[in-house]
């Protein structure tokens, strides 16, 4: 990076990310990759100092009624420092009289030096990042053809964004729920039916279509229970402080029929709820020798997590629920799993049990699945054995997989890994099984740095495209 500062407003930042091809998504997307499997699994660069994120400060105005967000991170590519201002929880009421303020403040980018080196506005640049690394779970799944989404906000946008420009092909309804028709409604409508055409038929989703529920709706209960059903992927966009739905609708019989994507990403104090614990209780609770109701996908063992120490303090469904460190797992440890996965099935002659996005839409890749999680973590039953078996024999045996164990990765914070021994190459091929079918839970608190990583990438995106305002000699 050359010397000098430069500078991005929030409309700069949203021009460049909207314009972004899938390739250049893809690489922002690595990087952001990279750094949470760095996070998670790289001891060398935390024992080194090259890595380090604090806890945030948090500062809250009964005034206002906001709460101001200090992060800092350091990472191989630098520091960051993010100073984000936001309505807090308990100015969420409809009928709290003070003005609703919308996440903004700026990150400010330095190199390993010191010196600055970077103004980014936050406010489009946090919503990005944060759907960024939500899309690598969505990324993996076998069926994304309804989405249901809670909120209206910019975090809403980007995470529907996201999913039209990497599984656009597949998207035929996006369901838009919340409190009420308001302003946020209109303008998150507005902004997918004017994407110009070329861009929706280039990503394929120019058939896709929107609707937005709110309790206005004299039928409101019946039809949110009905999206919530629906959906392939649910996103929880909200900071609310209470479950968005009833914990019934996916713990039935009716709601496991099948498995989803669940991303919570709203709520990020103690006080506040976006999922129901009874979901948690379910997604997190042995199921040795007992098999999904729907036999295209698997139940689950753990809920993913971006920051295993953060979603044990600030997450309140993970607090309110008591999960332990052993119920979850950092998304970051997940990356790395995948890309092994992957590399396994680049090697092969047919197909394995991951394969690229929209053409993974198959019966038989998840068929007669047992238990993924529970067996990754402690737990397998002869199902499972059988199912190993038979990815093993689909896959060629380098000298360095002669063993059929793979390393687990390390986590170098609070352990999340129950089990590290035994029969690695079983507990993977479930995991990334269960990563395509099952009922995967994401709670994300949020992480500095992502911000980092996604904004040093954004800073040499911007000066390739002569977008922003560069001070030399700063």
């Amino acid at each position: 990076m050359s010397q000098g500062l430069h500078v991005l407003t929030d409309d700069q930042i949203r021009e460049l990310l909207e314009n972004l091809t899938l390739d250049e998504l893809e690489s922002f997307r690595t990087e952001l990759r990279g750094t949470l499997h760095e996070y998670s699994t790289g001891t060398n660069v935390t024992d080194a100092g090259l890595l380090h994120q604090p806890e945030r400060v948090s500062v809250n105005s009964g005034v206002t009624g906001t709460t101001t967000l200090f992060m800092p991170s350091t990472g191989p590519g630098g520091h960051a420092v993010k100073v984000i201002t936001l309505s807090s929880s308990s100015a969420q009421h409809v009928d709290d009289p003070r003005p609703r303020v919308p996440p903004t403040g700026a990150i400010t980018l330095f190199a390993a030096s010191g010196a600055p080196v970077g103004i980014l506005h936050a406010s489009t640049l946090t919503a990005f990042r944060t759907a960024l690394a939500s899309a690598c779970l969505l990324i993996r799944r076998n069926k994304v053809h309804t989405l249901t989404v809670f909120g209206s906000g910019s975090q809403a946008y980007w995470h529907i964004r996201l999913a039209l420009m990497l599984r656009g092909t597949t998207i035929r309804k996006v369901n838009i729920i919340n409190r009420r028709f308001s302003d946020g409604c209109k303008l998150v409508l507005k902004r997918f039916y004017n994407t110009p055409t070329a861009t929706k038929e280039r990503e394929g989703w120019r058939d896709a279509t929107f609707h937005v529920l709110t309790p206005g709706y004299g039928e409101y209960p019946r039809l949110l229970e009905q999206q919530v059903l629906a959906a392939d992927v649910i996103f929880c966009c909200t900071p609310s402080t209470e479950p968005l739905f009833d914990g019934g609708i996916l713990t039935s019989r009716d709601g496991r029929r099948k498995g989803r994507l669940i991303v919570a990403i709203g709520s990020y104090t103690t006080e506040m709820r976006e999922l129901p614990v009874e979901l948690l209780l379910q997604a997190t609770r042995a199921h040795e020798g007992h098999f999904h109701y729907h036999k295209h996908a698997v139940e689950g063992g753990v809920v993913v997590v971006d920051t295993l120490d953060g979603a044990l303090k600030e997450a309140g469904e993970i607090i309110e629920a008591g999960l332990q460190p052993k119920q979850l797992v950092e998304l970051g440890e997940l990356v790395m799993l995948q890309k092994i996965v992957m590399a396994e099935d680049e090697e092969s002659d047919t197909s394995s049990i991951l394969s690229t996005p929209g053409s993974a839409d198959r019966s038989d890749l998840t068929a007669s699945s047992s238990s993924a999680m529970s067996s990754v973590f402690g737990g397998s039953s002869k199902r499972s054995s059988s199912l190993s078996r038979e990815s093993a024999s689909r896959t060629p045996s380098p000298s360095n997989r002669k063993s059929g164990k793979l390393p687990l990765p390390f986590h170098r914070r609070s352990s999340s890994r129950g089990d590290v021994g035994g029969k690695h190459s079983e507990k993977e091929d479930h995991l990334a099984r269960w990563l395509q079918g099952g009922n995967v839970i994401y709670k994300s608190v949020g992480l500095g740095l992502m911000d980092l990583a996604v904004g040093i990438k954004l800073i040499q995106f911007a000066k390739e495209k002569g977008i922003g305002t560069h001070v030399d000699g700063f």
